[in-house]
């Protein structure tokens, strides 16, 4: 499937010194993520935000300005102007030298706005509320009729931080929408997107946007979507199941529930990996739809991994699923370790190169887990060990696909130990011994 980067955090243009200069900051980054194999960048939302220039995109004013209509305090947006935006995008999609691209996924929020331009009477409630939207866009006005409560609904799922909360039973409302999400695939050339807080508002808004016909380029395009549902696993997989029940373009959801766990196994030595492949999570039920991570822009500020977070993104990238890496791991905290095994460059790598097929658990204790990816075309397999005990090497000898053969460790970290691990060969059986060091793993791939 790939690699996504979210290629942002929260407030990043400010801790980075490139307040309005954000677009150009990731452009420039690209060529080297395309040859570290990563496929894809989760951009934040894109259109001016009521904070103006300050603005993370979360709270959505004018959806059609990119950065280039002088309201709301600025012309760009906090992260350029349209021209930037739309020159990462050019730059994302250039061929690389494996002859691939890479696509760029919007951040769409269609909950909630913010910003309103004029208090007017909602004569339902008899309430004076701010709902009057004049963007300089000329596109999208909003007035009461398109919130809750309107003339088509009293309430939808959920409120978000007391923003006015969009009424899609409203054809209007939703008609918008659906330009919107035409436009931003067919002219400004977004690949995909990122549903925010999808919980507030009728699954049947996501089966619509992505069942719609979109043309790109003379041809049908299908864009990707992925949709934050930040729940029980159980909410989720319902989510998904009515999201997906008539589609013929499929929508994923984050697996919050792995996450939870890759947590708890990162900052607790004593975790149990037994309780890893448990079911309870996307990618034991439902991996082709999975994304699965280690933190994002949320969830990093109130319930960050604190330990080991190099076996949380080693598990990620070795499994099934659509792994996103999040932008400070790779940048900021220095985990990406460019041009060494020990970092989430190699595995980005080994993810592209190797990981295909389906997960084989080989061997499963307390703190030892091997899995063996079985390989599908061009991907032909690997090896994988996570040893969370904190001292000494450890591994088992299991029963492989591949017989008579040498696997050669590409891939591998241990928070307490430096040394690298040793080639390995499967005997006429397929039967070979595997290690990984302290607080740990090793990725072994075999040499055809």
């Amino acid at each position: 499937m790939g690699v996504i980067m979210q290629a942002f955090y929260w407030d990043c243009p400010q801790h980075e010194n490139k307040e309005q200069q954000w677009w150009n900051h990731v452009r420039s980054q690209i060529p080297t993520l395309k040859k570290a194999r990563f496929t894809a960048l989760w951009l934040p939302p894109t259109g001016k935000g009521a904070a103006g220039g300050y603005s993370m995109g979360y709270d959505p004013y004018d959806y059609y300005d990119l950065g280039e209509f002088d309201q709301k305090g600025s012309i760009p947006t906090r992260f350029g102007t349209r021209d930037d935006l739309k020159a990462l995008i050019d730059e994302a999609h250039k061929k690389d030298e494996h002859g691939k691209d890479m696509q760029v996924y919007n951040d769409l929020v269609l909950n909630h706005n913010a910003g309103a331009d004029a208090e007017e009477l909602n004569p339902i409630i008899n309430q004076q509320v701010w709902t009057k939207f004049t963007p300089k866009s000329g596109k999208f006005f909003r007035n009461w009729e398109c919130f809750h409560p309107s003339p088509y609904r009293a309430q939808d799922e959920d409120l978000f931080g007391g923003m006015p909360d969009l009424c899609h039973y409203n054809p209007y409302v939703f008609g918008e929408f659906s330009r919107l999400a035409r436009w931003l695939v067919e002219e400004i050339g977004f690949d995909g997107f990122r549903y925010d807080f999808v919980k507030g508002f009728g699954v049947w808004v996501i089966d619509a946007l992505q069942g719609q016909r979109y043309i790109r380029d003379g041809k049908v395009f299908k864009p990707f979507g992925v949709g934050e549902c930040w729940d029980t696993p159980d909410i989720i997989d319902e989510w998904l199941s009515r999201a997906n029940a008539t589609s013929d373009n499929p929508v994923r959801a984050f697996d919050f529930p792995l996450r939870g766990r890759l947590k708890d196994m990162c900052d607790n030595p004593n975790y149990n990996l037994r309780n890893l492949p448990h079911p309870g999570t996307l990618l034991t039920s439902r991996p082709s739809e999975a994304v699965t991570f280690v933190e994002n822009h949320d969830i990093v500020r109130d319930m960050p991994i604190v330990r080991d977070k190099m076996l949380a993104y080693a598990f990620i990238l070795t499994h099934e699923g659509y792994p996103c890496v999040f932008w400070q791991d790779y940048y900021t905290w220095d985990l990406a370790k460019e041009g060494t095994p020990n970092g989430i460059e190699a595995l980005a790598r080994v993810h592209e190169e190797y990981a295909g097929g389906l997960s084989s658990i080989l061997w499963l204790e307390e703190h030892l887990y091997i899995m063996q990816r079985n390989g599908w075309g061009e991907q032909k397999g690997l090896m994988f060990v996570m040893n969370t005990q904190q001292e000494g090497w450890r591994g088992s000898s299991v029963q492989t696909r591949w017989r008579n053969m040498t696997f050669k460790p590409i891939a591998w970290w241990s928070a307490n130990d430096t040394e690298s691990p040793e080639e390995k060969r499967s005997d006429g059986s397929g039967s070979a011994e595997f290690w990984a060091p302290p607080r740990g793993y090793a990725v072994y791939v075999p040499e055809f």
